[in-house]
C-alpha cells in the first residue's frame, strides 16, 4: 500500500539517480573533460580554464534542458493516458505536434530573425502555434460535444492530420535549406538555451506539473469511468479541463523548446506503470523523473554517436522507444491493467 513514506523515498532516490545521471552526462562528449579542472574553477581571465567554461557554459545548460523537456512530455504523457483512458496517447495527441510544426514553418518561411526575451523566433512561434491549436481542438470539440473526451480527442486527430498536410504543402514550396532547418526541429533537438529561458520554462514547467500532482487522486478515480467518478463525488468535468489544459500548456513549452521528440511521453508512463504500478500519486512524480533521466541519456547518445556531428536526439528517442514499447506491448497484458 503506497503511504507519504513510502512515496517520499522512491522520490529521494529517482532524484538522486537522475542528479547522478545528469553529472555524467554533463561530463562526457566528444571533448574530454577533466573534473579536476572543473572543479578548479573559472581561472583568472576567460579561456584560462577551458574545461570549467564548457561543463558550465555547454554542458550543464543543455543537459538541464534535456531533463526538462523528458520529464515534461513523460508527466503529459501519463495524465493524457489516464484521461482518456487510452494507452497509446502521448502528449502530442491533441494536435500540438502539428500546431508547434506550423508555427515553426511560418517563422522559416518569413525569414523573421529576431529574439523575444532570449527565446529565438522558432521558439516562440512554436510555443503560439501549439497554443492556438491548442485552443483551436478545446473550440471545435466544446461546439462539437461539449468538451467529452471523445470528441476532444478526434478533433485533436483531425486538426493534426489538417496541419500536418499544410506543413507538407509549405515543405514542398520552401527553398532546400529552409526545408533543412525545419526538418531538423520537427526530428527533435536539444540545443543550448538562454540562462533565462531555461529559468523560466523551469518554473512555467515545475508549476504545472505540480498541478498536476495535487490532482493526481482524482485520475485515480478517472480511470475507473465516469459514473463511478461521480458517484464518488468527483467534478469530472473539472477535473478534465484543469488536467488537460495543464498538460497541453507544459507540453506546447517543451515542444517550443526542444522540437517533436517522440516516444518519452508513450513509452516512459508505461514503463513505470509496470514497475511501480498504476498509482497517479507515484506514477506522475516517477515518470516525470525517469523521463527526465531517459532523455538526457538520449541527448548524449545524439551527441557523441556520430561526433563531432550531432543527431536530432528525436532519432535516438525512436531508435530506442520503438523496440522498448513493443516488449512493452507483448508484456503488458500479462503483467499490469493499466485501468486498474
Amino acid at each position: 500500500m503506497l503511504t507519504p513514506k513510502n512515496l517520499t523515498i522512491k522520490i529521494i532516490i529517482s532524484l538522486l539517480a537522475l542528479a547522478a545521471v545528469m553529472g555524467f552526462c554533463a561530463l562526457t562528449g566528444s571533448q574530454k573533460i577533466d573534473l579536476q579542472k572543473v572543479l578548479a574553477g573559472p581561472g583568472a581571465t576567460a579561456g584560462e580554464n577551458t574545461d570549467f567554461e564548457i561543463f558550465i557554459g555547454v554542458r550543464v545548460p543543455r543537459v538541464i534542458l534535456a531533463a526538462l523537456v523528458g520529464a515534461t512530455l513523460a508527466c503529459s504523457g501519463c495524465v493524457l493516458q489516464a484521461l482518456l483512458r487510452n494507452p497509446l496517447a502521448d502528449p502530442y495527441i491533441l494536435g500540438i505536434s502539428s500546431g508547434a510544426g506550423l508555427g515553426v514553418m511560418a517563422a522559416v518561411l518569413s525569414g523573421i530573425t529576431w529574439t523575444l526575451w532570449g527565446c529565438s523566433s522558432i521558439t516562440v512561434f512554436a510555443f503560439t502555434g501549439a497554443i492556438l491549436t491548442i485552443w483551436l481542438v478545446w473550440l471545435v470539440a466544446y461546439l462539437a460535444g461539449k468538451s467529452q473526451t471523445t470528441v476532444l480527442l478526434l478533433a485533436g486527430v483531425i486538426v493534426n492530420a489538417f496541419f500536418s498536410a499544410v506543413i507538407m504543402f509549405l515543405t514542398s514550396i520552401a527553398k532546400s535549406e529552409q526545408v533543412y532547418s525545419t526538418i531538423f526541429w520537427l526530428m527533435g533537438n536539444i540545443t543550448e538555451k538562454d540562462t533565462s529561458v531555461l529559468w523560466a520554462s523551469g518554473i512555467f514547467c515545475l508549476a504545472g506539473s505540480t498541478g498536476l500532482f495535487i490532482i493526481s487522486n482524482r485520475l485515480n478515480i478517472l480511470t475507473f469511468g465516469e459514473e463511478q467518478a461521480k458517484t464518488l463525488g468527483i467534478d469530472t468535468a473539472k477535473t478534465r479541463f484543469i488536467a488537460f489544459g495543464l498538460a497541453a500548456v507544459v507540453t506546447a513549452v517543451a515542444v517550443s523548446l526542444s522540437g517533436l521528440i517522440g516516444f518519452v511521453g508513450l513509452i516512459i508512463p508505461h514503463a513505470v506503470r509496470l514497475l511501480f504500478g498504476p498509482d497517479h500519486r507515484q506514477l506522475l512524480p516517477l515518470s516525470a523523473i525517469i523521463g527526465g533521466a531517459f532523455l538526457v541519456v538520449a541527448d548524449t547518445i545524439a551527441r557523441i554517436v556520430v561526433a563531432p556531428a550531432q543527431l536530432p536526439v528525436g532519432v535516438i528517442t525512436a531508435i530506442a522507444g520503438g523496440p522498448l514499447f513493443l516488449i512493452l506491448l507483448a508484456n503488458k497484458s500479462r503483467k499490469v491493467n493499466w485501468l486498474k
